[in-house]
């Protein structure tokens, strides 16, 4: 038994090595979303929605095929009943009753039974109701991808984001440092005054700090983007893209057709699909008016003893069969059809109210999100021309300082207009990456 059980544990061990293998350790940003798409778990319940879609269609389906159903029963009378018979039937006296028992203690039947839908107009609604419901489910399944790829691909542009701010950060801390070393130097000797020095380390505290902080931001984000994709919050993830690639892949495209396609638009699919769904049952409360009809065949089989003898070879059983048509004809509910058919009406013009609403609404956000999305990128051009300016601004103050032609408050405001431009230059991209990827779930298009 020790043996047995060693080697399951190390069965199981060799497993636990093998799904850990499979797990990537690095991806671009298509492998996460790729990834995310089979892993994310709204996305896995959604296309079990779907599945549940398909299971209901086929057991509306089946409502009209043949339903076959067998039955079997065994009674066994502990006392049969006693029937009181005129006893004139027996050459008895007229008034007097006879005591007399029918039937065996014993009876054992079996039979089959074929039920078959000839006709019901509701029937027919419903397997049309059903292909509606399939499609509302797959609507939703794509609008759940639509989202999560649509957080997945900003998350891990927010890590790229945030591993650029922390290079920019180590960046200055490094410079600071530098000047640090060099002022305290100066103050030493006598040549500077320790408010310079004090300043600067108040300048470089600042600096250590949002390092800190980006750096706990950076681990943070990127479970985030593990949660998001469905993946081991607690296995190691490097991201093989970065902030260029994102610039390649078209993100500062600015030109778009001024006829923008709005029929793969998600949410005008679903408002679609629920005035379809409301016809219908518009049309399945109207249906309710028409006749129903049935047909059946049934068989049995019946046995009869004294005592249990019902698997001898010579036991009797004797047979009947029966073919009959079931036809239900609706005549009067007291108006109760007429008032749910003209209740179903109402919601099919809700249902169209709110389609023609949500493309007029999805019309207006595309030309809103494609404003925003062209202010965006106007924006990140200047943030970018902004951010050389105060580089040079920066290191030309450096230079005067150290020659005695700048003060140290105007290299502190030089250095605080650098940050300033870097800070203004990521939020741009970041601001660029959302406005686009809004625009892209709109049009329901891929290219980020």
């Amino acid at each position: 038994m020790r043996i047995n059980l060693n080697s399951l544990m190390l069965f199981m061990f060799y497993l636990t090595r093998v799904s850990a293998q499979e797990v990537p350790q690095s991806l671009k940003l298509v492998e996460a979303v790729a990834f995310g798409q089979e892993n994310n778990r709204q996305i896995i319940n959604a296309s079990r929605e779907v599945q549940k879609a398909y299971k209901e269609r086929w057991s509306t389906i089946a409502i009209g095929l043949p339903q076959i159903s067998a039955s079997a029963n065994y009674q066994n009378f502990l006392e049969l009943p006693t029937s009181l018979i005129p006893a004139q039937f027996f050459g008895g006296k007229e008034g007097e009753f006879a005591e007399v028992q029918f039937g065996t203690p014993q009876t054992m039947g079996g039979g089959v039974t074929l039920q078959q839908l000839l006709f019901d107009g509701s029937y027919i609604v419903g397997l049309e109701a059903t292909n509606v419901y399939l499609e509302i489910s797959k609507n939703i399944l794509e609008k759940t991808a639509l989202e999560i790829k649509k957080n997945i691909i900003s998350t891990y542009s927010s890590v790229l984001l945030i591993q650029e701010n922390i290079l920019f950060l180590e960046k200055n801390r490094e410079n600071l440092n530098n000047n640090l070393n060099e002022i305290t130097l100066l103050f030493r000797n006598g040549f500077e005054e320790e408010e310079s020095v004090e300043q600067l380390r108040l300048t470089l505290s600042g600096i250590e700090t949002q390092l800190r902080y980006a750096q706990n931001n950076e681990i943070i984000t990127l479970n985030m983007l593990k949660l998001l994709m469905g993946f081991p919050v607690e296995s190691p993830l490097k991201l093989l893209d970065n902030l260029e690639s994102f610039t390649r892949n078209g993100l500062f495209e600015q030109e778009f057709k001024s006829d923008l396609n709005l029929a793969n638009n998600v949410d005008i699919k679903i408002a679609t699909t629920q005035f379809m769904s409301e016809s219908l049952l518009y049309r399945y409360e109207k249906s309710k008016s028409l006749p129903r009809l049935t047909a059946f065949i049934n068989g049995n089989y019946t046995g009869n003893s004294e005592t249990f003898s019902f698997t001898n070879s010579d036991q009797k059983w004797f047979g009947a069969a029966l073919l009959g048509i079931n036809l239900q004809v609706p005549i009067f509910s007291s108006f109760k059809r007429r008032a749910q058919s003209q209740k179903a009406k109402i919601a099919v013009d809700q249902a169209e109210t709110i389609l023609e609403e949500t493309q007029e609404r999805i019309s207006i956000e595309v030309q809103a999100a494609v404003n925003d999305y062209e202010l965006a990128v106007e924006t990140y051009f200047t943030n970018k021309e902004n951010l050389a300016l105060a580089i040079r601004i920066e290191q030309k103050n450096q230079s005067k300082y150290f020659e005695g032609m700048a003060s140290t408050l105007e290299l502190r405001q030089a250095q605080l207009q650098l940050y300033s431009a870097q800070n203004s230059y990521i939020s741009s991209i970041q601001n660029v990456i959302q406005k686009k990827l809004n625009l892209e779930i709109l049009l329901n298009t891929s290219e980020l």
